[in-house]
């Protein structure tokens, strides 16, 4: 039998509750559980205020209840699971097309096979996209926000009843795309990883990095608490953190404030910054962020021996090893994702 071509990939994930259920076995045990969490909250408080010689009044226990509640945010987890089913239920009906339709658990991407589909759709927050994005190569992606009250969805134009027109247009090659710049990282060691936005360089654990940084010709050897490189779609991500704690820093010391730098989606430039240099005899602190483009390298020289990680966009299982002796070099990748927008 031949290979399936044309199919439809749909992208999903397990919802909060799904990740509640597959720790403590069942949907019961995690309410029990949740449920527990929360009496526990309101023994802790009365308890806290009887200490203290406060009385407690049964309006007191509604509060301290109505307060843990929102710390376990139990009624979220349920609601959101709910909205996530309701919309992946209706994406498959609104993606009846006459393809085959193959759901791909956000777990399973990086050993999905791509090359036999004609787009993929994927349903979830901002973050699923970016993951996903990475291995689909040049195929089509639509993003559908299944809670549109519940997530931003930058990456997620469409809601669920506009993924069948979205589609249709794919299929007739009348659909509009914004390209997105991909961040790359090749290693001696051979391995290859992309980012939709960012890498971190760095150490598992709280131990400070410790590695050799060529940018441009100019090498330093550093102490760090890692190295963030940014594509400009992750440059309001985790990137946006460093000019948050540069402007803190510099309004503090001197009142003045630290401009953000931003690169647009599309931009063939990545952004690199190095987190919290430390200066010793052994390092330096002279190269600490730049900008790369299209023709630029940054390459770090791990002289970690054991710990050292690269990953991307924040998911931390899925990573390189980093150790004394391997050197990544990154740049800007020739693989650009096709967001569909239109």
């Amino acid at each position: 039998m031949g290979m399936i071509s044309n199919m439809i990939a749909v992208v999903t994930r397990d919802t909060r509750m799904e990740g509640l259920k597959q720790r403590w076995g069942t949907s019961n045990q995690a309410d029990f559980l949740l449920d527990a969490a929360v009496q526990h909250e309101v023994e802790r408080r009365r308890k806290s205020k009887a200490r203290k010689g406060i009385a407690v009044s049964d309006e007191d226990i509604d509060q301290f209840a109505d307060s843990a509640i929102a710390l376990t945010d139990r009624e979220s987890y349920e609601q959101e699971d709910a909205q996530y089913n309701r919309s992946l239920k209706q994406l498959f009906r609104e993606l009846d097309l006459g393809f085959p339709i193959r759901e791909v658990d956000r777990s399973f991407l990086a050993n999905f096979d791509f090359g036999r589909c004609l787009a993929v759709v994927v349903i979830g927050q901002d973050g699923l996209v970016a993951n996903a994005a990475k291995y689909v190569g040049d195929l089509p992606v639509i993003g559908v926000n299944p809670d549109p009250a519940r997530y931003d969805g930058l990456l997620l134009p469409f809601q669920v009843r506009e993924a069948r027109a979205a589609m249709q247009r794919v299929i007739n090659q009348r659909a509009r795309y914004a390209k997105i710049t991909l961040a790359e990282v090749n290693t001696i060691t051979g391995q290859r990883m992309l980012a939709f936005n960012d890498f971190f360089v760095g150490c598992r654990s709280h131990a400070s990095a410790r590695y050799m940084l060529d940018a441009n010709g100019t090498r330093e050897a550093q102490s760090s608490s890692g190295v963030l490189i940014s594509t400009g779609a992750g440059a309001t991500g985790w990137m946006s953190s460093v000019f948050n704690m540069a402007a803190g820093v510099s309004r503090f010391v001197s009142g003045n404030d630290v401009p953000a730098l931003s690169i647009a989606r599309d931009e063939r430039k990545l952004m690199w910054a190095v987190r919290e240099p430390f200066v010793s005899r052994h390092s330096s602190a002279q190269n600490v962020m730049g900008i790369l483009h299209e023709q630029d390298e940054l390459v770090l020289g791990s002289q970690m021996p054991t710990q050292g990680v690269i990953f991307s966009d924040g998911v931390e299982d899925d990573f390189i090893e980093f150790n004394s002796g391997n050197i990544a070099t990154f740049s800007v990748s020739q693989q650009q994702v096709k967001l569909v927008v239109g």
